[in-house]
């Protein structure tokens, strides 16, 4: 990619152009409608962002992180970017850090997947490796101030940097997609937390827009979000890792806006991976962790809506391409050395979708009845 010759004023005009002349060139991605047999009256969608330029969610992200940079007049000419990430930002960040002529470093955990890697090389990114998750933002921070470059922190701004009200964000391309669907208005929309935004971003377009839509959000075990929602105490941490790259955080980010929520689910890593399989067999494709997260809660509000004889459309969104995966999550060995054990998992998705029923990885709570939580709320309630 030629370097932007101008002056200063002028490279950044210069700089939006070429991110904005780069979104022309791109389509929308897809729209995806699963059957469920056992279920006529609801209609599961996925909205498949693995197509996007850089194959993941994370592109629409970058896109707007970059564009916030520029118009705030934090990147210049010859800024490096650093970016902390599990990967899929990384790679998206690097595809632009390319588009204009910028140096880009990526902090991230060792145990990435060696294909993410890979494409943030190929982009002319630079990796950084760090011990754990918890290091990431420090190390992050400490590399922009050497340099003398910016940190883009897609944990404190993504929320900010994407326009809610609409401007091509993803929640006014779903609405937009779906509106010659029987159900235009979906019963639910599914979302994983990352680093928030996305889920901020949809629940406020849900509520500018007036719609009756819900919101569900999605978090890995032993990520901090879902306590957060529950008990909105912002200090909680913690040190475990959770294995589902693109979402679940080891502390509460400042992008992740809880009271645009309406429901918060906890899945079980063996059962986001356990979706992924049962995901392919539907639809002749691989998708990775954080989609399997998704589809896994999609099926369970399916199951829910059908014994409560609700017609309606829920969409959950397909985060990435399993391609990327195939060296974890889709190799039995990395399973078993692992300890994780899907099976299970796997029968109680394969009887939601032949039988319309939900029950838990141990086959304790048909769908429709209250969890903990609900449990909680209902006897406040009444």
């Amino acid at each position: 990619m030629p370097s932007i010759q101008v002056t200063s004023r002028s490279w950044v005009l210069e700089a939006v152009r070429r991110i904005e002349r780069d979104f022309q060139r791109s389509s929308d991605t897809h729209l995806l409608q699963l059957d469920l047999p056992a279920m006529p009256q609801v209609r599961l969608y996925l909205k498949d962002e693995s197509t996007h330029p850089t194959g993941s969610l994370k592109h629409r992200l970058a896109r707007s992180l970059f564009l916030y940079g520029l118009c705030n007049g934090w990147i210049r000419e010859g800024t490096t970017i650093v970016e902390a990430s599990s990967g899929s930002t990384a790679v998206s960040e690097a595809y632009f850090a390319r588009l204009l002529g910028l140096p880009f470093v990526a902090v991230m955990p060792r145990g990435t997947s060696a294909a993410k890697i890979a494409q943030i090389e190929f982009y002319g990114g630079r990796c950084h490796f760090v011990g754990n998750s918890a290091q990431l933002y420090a190390e992050a921070e400490r590399l922009a101030r050497e340099c003398n470059g910016h940190y883009m922190d897609q944990f404190t701004y993504a929320e900010r940097a994407t326009d809610w009200r609409g401007n091509n964000n993803i929640a006014e391309s779903i609405f937009q997609q779906m509106r010659g669907e029987p159900h235009p208005t979906p019963a639910w929309i599914v979302v994983g937390a990352g680093t928030g935004g996305t889920s901020a971003t949809i629940g406020r377009y849900i509520r500018y827009q007036g719609c009756a839509t819900q919101l569900c959000v999605v978090d890995p075990e032993h990520s901090v979000f879902h306590d957060y929602f529950h008990h909105r105490d912002a200090s909680i941490t913690s040190a475990r890792g959770w294995d589902v790259e693109g979402i679940g955080r080891p502390r509460v980010e400042p992008s992740f806006v809880p009271d645009v929520i309406d429901r918060m689910e906890r899945v079980p890593n063996a059962a986001s991976y356990a979706a992924m399989r049962v995901l392919q067999r539907l639809v002749g494709r691989r998708y990775g962790g954080s989609t399997g997260t998704d589809f896994y809660v999609a099926m369970q509000l399916a199951c829910e809506m059908a014994q409560r004889n609700q017609a309606g459309s829920i969409v959950a969104l397909a985060c990435d391409s399993g391609d990327r995966y195939m060296d974890s999550y889709y190799d039995d060995a990395w399973l078993a050395s692992n300890r994780y054990d899907i099976a299970p998992y796997v029968a109680q998705l394969e009887e939601a979708w032949l039988r319309g029923v939900w029950r838990d990885g141990g086959g304790s709570r048909p769908a429709g009845q209250p969890g903990d939580h609900e449990a909680a709320a209902l006897a406040a309630a009444g």
